[in-house]
């Protein structure tokens, strides 16, 4: 089950008493990165600003699937919660749902909810996760959610997915303006909570509002650069510069929309947005937003059906985007290690080893501390 799925499904809570069948056949075989590069990605911070451990509603894991969490080397995630659409109910229970996934496994999962535990799952050799919403449905056009949810966790919101909620307008609705009068008081009210405000599917509007309001630093997750590729979900020069003035960081993503359909794109079609982001936004404003499983994307007759399932669905609720007609990988690296050979191919290209660890984890954790001590 992917983080989708995960998500859009509320079966039952409780850990099943027998071990679950694992979600891969095999794990994949390691890709091949420089010593320097394997070096650096064990003493550094790897932080994925959007991405999913593997998940079943029994929430007890395989011990292959609980192998490729720590195999994978990433210390913390970000993980979306409450889907495209659940209301309050849905999504307070698949916060619980993660919290007992934590319980049922406590050496290998926690969450963050300080900038402390970011440094501390790394240093206890667990995954720490951090709870965070795409839609606002589950908010229920409520200021009062904010705080609650807060409370429960969740350190990073949008107000807006693909469409326009109560709150802002979304990537597809371009021309539906940005924050509302209930918007404006949202990003007050996030600030003064220590939430950390995620433009990744704002609309051009709704972005330029938030960034001239908001007193903390925004974030653009899980994000690309349209001077690459131009997509409703990828962001111009000029926004990347304006986050960057703002102390914001922009991660990356490993989504078709790094390319023109119906090319699959490769880790050179990925590194080419990356560079550009360093380029505009800066060294200190870049980092690494998967929108991806650890687990790789299952490229199996199988997968490609669940895929185009799920596809057909978000394109008959009308949230899917342009150019949403290949699977959610990036040739070469849909495996768990990603984010080492993205480290390993930043090193080979001329950057600094101080500026990889920014790219590949500190630069998120950075900002996230500062917001989240507000």
């Amino acid at each position: 089950m992917n983080r989708r799925e995960f998500c859009a499904s509320l079966s039952g809570v409780a850990a099943a008493a027998a071990a679950t069948p694992p979600l891969l056949a095999a794990a994949p075989e390691p890709v091949a990165v420089s010593p320097e590069a394997r070096a650096l990605y064990a003493r550094a911070l790897i932080l994925d600003c959007n991405a999913a451990p593997p998940l079943n509603d029994q929430l007890l894991l395989s011990t292959s699937d609980l192998d490729l969490v720590r195999g994978s080397g990433i210390n913390v995630i970000k993980l979306t919660l409450g889907g495209i659409n659940s209301d309050f109910a849905q999504t307070v229970a698949e916060i619980a749902q993660i919290q007992e996934l934590i319980e049922v496994h406590p050496d290998y999962f926690t969450q963050v909810r300080v900038g402390a535990d970011l440094a501390r799952a790394k240093r206890e050799g667990r995954l720490g996760i951090i709870l965070s919403f795409e839609s606002a449905d589950m908010l229920g056009g409520k200021l009062s959610s904010l705080e609650v949810f807060r409370n429960l966790g969740v350190r990073v919101m949008q107000l807006s997915y693909n469409r326009r909620s109560p709150f802002a307008a979304g990537v597809m609705d371009p021309a539906a303006g940005g924050l509302t009068a209930l918007g404006h008081s949202a990003v007050t009210e996030m600030n003064r909570l220590g939430i950390a405000i995620d433009l990744s599917h704002a609309n051009p509007a709704t972005t330029a509002d938030v960034l001239a309001q908001s007193a903390l630093p925004p974030v653009m997750t899980h994000a690309a650069c349209a001077a690459v590729h131009a997509h409703p979900r990828t962001k111009t020069d000029e926004q990347l510069r304006a986050l960057a003035a703002r102390g914001g960081v922009v991660g990356i993503f490993d989504l078709p929309y790094l390319t023109a359909s119906p090319r699959q794109p490769t880790v050179e079609d990925y590194m080419a947005h990356l560079e550009h982001a360093l380029k505009v936004a800066g060294e200190d404003h870049v980092g690494i937003g998967s929108d991806a499983d650890i687990a790789p994307f299952d490229t199996s007759q199988k997968g490609m059906a669940a895929f185009a399932r799920e596809e057909e669905q978000r394109r008959a609720a009308g949230l899917a985007a342009p150019e949403e007609d290949r699977p959610p990988y990036v040739a070469g690296l849909n495996t768990p290690r990603r984010i080492e050979i993205i480290a390993d191919r930043l090193l080979k290209r001329g950057y600094s080893a101080a500026v990889t660890e920014k790219v590949v984890g500190a630069n998120f954790a950075r900002v996230f501390t500062q917001i989240w001590a507000a």
